[in-house]
């Protein structure tokens, strides 16, 4: 005998009462709004109101916003092209500089590395610049710490970008603010000098509230493709700290090279 399910063993029941239980609350909500809307055409109040009309009515301020957003946008175009595997530490100077060490053959793969600027290629020119095959594995001690150094460097260097990220989104909402305070100064002062409403001052603090919202609108993405980007970098980095001790342990003796496809293991996390 078939037994009516119940409505805890149906997983989808559950939300779709709360969705139809939205529905009627937000029906009435709906029905107000569209009352209100035309009350609001009936007394000739605008109703559409453009971006660019948010933008007059903010004042000044939104001039110094639309600057920050302005750089925002320039700073991740920079950094999505710039912080990636493929840009930092190509494959194909990482497979040179592995065959160039696994032959013990310094001058090519430091003129590799001089050939094709990167990340990877500076943090190996500084370590390659200390290789001395007199010295215990080829002096793989001093070799590592200058490849730490440059490592530190294109880390920072990069990372400078990343920042200016941060700082619109800290410095925009509060602009933001300081545009809104200063808008609700004026709004106020009008109140006090003139013989207005309610209405009046509530229209002047809506001016006051766009800088705000403007502010936010530009901070938010700037801390996302902070986060984002700060993040990414992190991780190229250590594909480059990888690589590099790949090619020291190469030159070193600690890893012998047998064929291609171990020749270019390592370097296959550069490409994303």
């Amino acid at each position: 005998m078939n037994r009516r399910p119940s409505l805890t063993k149906q997983p989808f029941l559950p939300p779709l009462l709360a969705f139809a239980g939205l529905l009627l609350l937000a029906a009435p909500l709906g029905a107000q709004d569209a009352a209100e809307s035309a009350t609001d055409a009936a007394a000739g109040i605008p109703q559409d109101v453009s971006a660019l009309d948010l933008y007059k009515q903010g004042g000044g301020f939104m001039h110094i916003l639309l600057l920050c957003s302005m750089g925002t946008i320039a700073v991740a175009i920079y950094c999505f092209v710039q912080i990636s595997a493929k840009k930092m530490a190509p494959k194909s100077v990482v497979d040179q500089v592995n065959a160039a060490m696994a032959s013990r053959d310094v001058v090519s793969a430091y003129s590799a590395c001089q050939a094709s600027p990167s990340s990877y290629a500076r943090v190996m020119s500084g370590a390659l610049l200390k290789v001395n095959f007199d010295r215990d594995l080829a002096n793989k001690a001093s070799m590592a710490d200058a490849a730490a150094e440059a490592l530190d460097e294109e880390e920072h260097r990069q990372m400078v970008w990343v920042n200016y990220l941060n700082i619109f989104a800290t410095l925009a909402p509060m602009i933001g603010l300081l545009g809104t305070v200063w808008g609700m100064i004026e709004a106020f002062d009008k109140l006090a000098t003139t013989s207005g409403d309610a209405k009046q001052l509530a229209g002047g603090i809506k001016i006051a509230m766009v800088t705000t919202a403007g502010g936010l609108a530009v901070g938010i993405p700037a801390m996302f493709f902070y986060f984002f980007f700060r993040d990414k970098l992190q991780g190229v980095m250590t594909t480059v700290q990888k690589n590099a001790s790949f090619a020291i342990d190469i030159l070193s003796g600690e890893i012998r090279l047998q064929g291609a496809a171990e020749e270019s293991a390592p370097s296959d996390e550069t490409e994303e």
